[in-house]
């Protein structure tokens, strides 16, 4: 009878990823419920996060689980809500910084030479600034707003990607294999393609899922100085600059906070896994 119970135990084991267990599992648990409700929450929002719905100031209760704001807005609906930026803007800075590393850093990497000097150091002068800096003057220079905050970092993360790739590509190129390639006249732009990025996706991939949290946290960090999201937008680094304006209302920040602390830390845990899973050292121990 007990084999009955642990043959489906082990299976369900099996079918899983090495990688999606313990905190990873959480992490993914997590960002899975946070793209639900993004997805889904026009559909079942019992409150609009743009108009007041009670009085002002009004602390936590069952009616209202995070209170009210300093406008009578429900702020737990508004945290919400903001899942509706933060994760689509983190998506898109992401995706686009990959395309962009990955196009300068194969080419730097495989051609070398004066190609190669030229893209890296336009990667130094832009990594010799702190990202948050760097992303605050490129903002300011724009103009406030989250397409110009979005479009700053942007040009701060890709440098990262590409000579991420370009340390990869490097490596990859002095292999056997390639030199096989050459060896029956496959075209560069086929070795390349074929044989090179996809031996040197895998510190992308990671660096990827882990830099979600980040831009995560850069997004909210400029709408808190002003320079992201602008009022009356749900945000959460928004949101937490008006619960600054009304210190002993906690409740106005603490849920956009702890958004914040749940999004950064539920991507970590999947790409510290993913990290360890793809990592041939941590596989062998």
């Amino acid at each position: 009878m007990t084999e009955l119970f642990v043959a489906p135990r082990a299976r369900r084991r099996r079918l899983r990823p090495p990688w999606l267990r313990g905190p990873a599992l959480i992490g993914v648990i997590v960002l899975v419920l946070w793209t639900v409700v993004a997805l889904t929450l026009p559909l079942w929002t019992p409150f609009d996060p743009l108009k007041p719905v009670a009085t002002r100031l009004q602390e936590p209760s069952w009616s209202h689980l995070m209170g009210t704001d300093a406008l009578g807005r429900d702020v737990f609906t508004r945290t919400l809500w903001g899942a509706r930026i933060s994760l689509p803007v983190a998506a898109i800075v992401i995706i686009s910084s990959v395309i962009v590393g990955t196009i300068v850093g194969a080419a730097a990497g495989f051609f070398g030479g004066w190609i190669d000097a030229i893209l890296m150091r336009l990667v130094d002068i832009t990594m010799a600034f702190p990202p948050i800096l760097l992303a605050m003057a490129i903002t300011a220079s724009l103009g406030p707003g989250i397409r110009n905050a979005l479009i700053a970092m942007v040009l701060v993360w890709w440098p990262i990607y590409a000579r991420l790739l370009r340390a990869q590509v490097i490596a990859v190129r002095e292999r056997d294999f390639v030199e096989s390639a050459h060896a029956i006249g496959a075209s560069r732009w086929l070795i390349l393609r074929r044989y090179i990025l996809p031996m040197s996706y895998t510190p992308v991939l990671v660096n990827g899922t882990m830099d979600f949290g980040q831009v995560v946290l850069l997004t909210a960090s400029l709408s808190f100085i002003g320079l992201g999201a602008r009022p009356p937008s749900p945000e959460w680094g928004a949101m937490i600059t008006e619960g600054a304006t009304n210190f002993y209302q906690w409740w106005i920040a603490a849920a956009p906070g702890l958004a914040i602390l749940v999004v950064v830390m539920a991507f970590n845990f999947v790409g510290d896994a993913l990290r360890d899973s793809l990592d041939v050292k941590e596989q062998g121990r």
